[in-house]
């Protein structure tokens, strides 16, 4: 079970939602190291010591992004292939679901995966091992996400059986691929390169 880290409460004058959404612009458009801490609180409309009132570090700031994009993904496969579903359905389900997604969450996804070996390592940092640990935990928990659909397609003989763990890594690796050179304005649009992957995972699963 992952760790939930318990999100600060958001009062009217807190400033965290706004410095979460302008770092994902500046990290997912720019990149993270070529993106200044000062950026961010320009786009926010705050100076820059304010930030750390709220994220120590900019790696601090984006260790948060990782997590909560991650747990996004895992409550997004929760509610689109749930345990009751057909195996195949929910399969194709899934992978709908990993691309019904905005312009911004793009970038979030982007972030992420630009950044996992940033998961590897202890931060010196307890805040920023906090989110670490918690964002490593549910990498794990989303691969289990897809290792278990695919047992259970497996037993009940909608999938031939293979190595599960294995097969839910490949699927889940062609998926997150995607992020690293899709981007919202170019020629090809998501529901095309969704249609394609969902064709793609359902050939690699149940033939």
């Amino acid at each position: 079970m992952a760790t939930r880290i318990v999100e600060p409460e958001a009062g009217p004058r807190s400033k965290r939602a706004a410095i979460l959404a302008a770092a994902v612009d500046c990290f997912g458009e720019t990149g993270f190291e070529a993106t200044k801490w000062s950026t961010v609180a320009e786009r926010v409309g705050i100076g820059q010591t304010a930030l750390y009132h709220y994220f120590e570090s900019k790696t601090h700031c984006l260790l948060t992004i990782m997590r909560l994009e991650l747990q996004r993904s895992h409550d997004k496969f929760t509610e689109a292939a749930p345990d009751t579903a057909e195996p195949v359905e929910a399969l194709r389900a899934a992978v709908r679901a990993a691309y019904d997604v905005s312009d911004h969450e793009v970038l979030q996804m982007r972030i992420l995966q630009n950044h996992m070996d940033l998961l590897s390592g202890p931060r010196k940092s307890k805040r920023e091992e906090a989110e670490r640990v918690a964002a490593r935990q549910l990498v794990q928990l989303v691969e289990r996400d897809w290792t278990n659909l695919l047992v259970r397609g497996m037993s009940q003989g909608a999938f031939p059986l293979r190595d599960a763990q294995l097969l839910g890594a490949s699927v889940l690796g062609l998926i997150v691929s995607v992020w690293r050179w899709y981007r919202p304005s170019g020629p090809t649009p998501l529901s095309e390169v969704s249609e394609l992957i969902e064709g793609a995972c359902v050939r690699m699963v149940a033939t």
